[in-house]
């Protein structure tokens, strides 16, 4: 089969499609991964380890925390779900380009005999690059219902400036 592109305006819009796409299954698979406490299907009592290497004990581990981040003329958005969590228990942290989210969901109860156990405990974190100056003073993050939104303003620089037409 052979795709014709009209113009390279398609192919972006594919190719980001793909991204999508590989993002999410890479993502399902890391998830799924950890939720079997690291056990990669081999059952050989591993846990993930490779080479003989120490595995990696689940309270070591940081699931990356899903987020989705939108732009905006002004300001990139970013949003995060956290049930459970309390602010005070976020960090987060804008240093150079990289804007970093950490945290901890609270753990799973003491002896606990799970019938089905699907909500992911402990560590989180995430990180984001920016390629575009933003103005890291500027940030705010307000938390409302487990709703974690941060605006991060870009930088007078990089702003759309709208010039006006003067007649004589």
């Amino acid at each position: 089969m052979r795709i014709r592109y009209n113009n390279l305006s398609d192919i972006a819009n594919d190719a980001a499609t793909l991204n999508d796409v590989m993002n999410r299954f890479f993502n399902n698979v890391a998830s799924e991964y950890s939720r079997n406490g690291g056990n990669d299907g081999r059952n050989d009592g591993s846990n993930g380890a490779a080479n003989g290497s120490e595995p990696v004990k689940p309270a070591e581990r940081e699931s990356n925390l899903p987020i989705d981040v939108w732009v905006t003329p002004e300001a990139f958005q970013v949003s995060a779900y956290l049930p459970g969590i309390n602010p005070e228990d976020v960090e987060i942290t804008f240093e150079g380009e990289e804007l970093a989210i950490r945290g901890k969901l609270p753990a799973a109860p003491e002896g606990a005999e799970f019938v089905k156990r699907e909500l992911y405990h402990g560590a989180f974190a995430r990180r984001l690059s920016f390629t575009v100056p933003v103005n890291a003073d500027a940030i705010e993050a307000t938390f409302h219902n487990g709703l974690l939104t941060l605006s991060i303003p870009k930088a007078e620089a990089v702003k759309p400036k709208l010039i006006k037409i003067q007649t004589k």
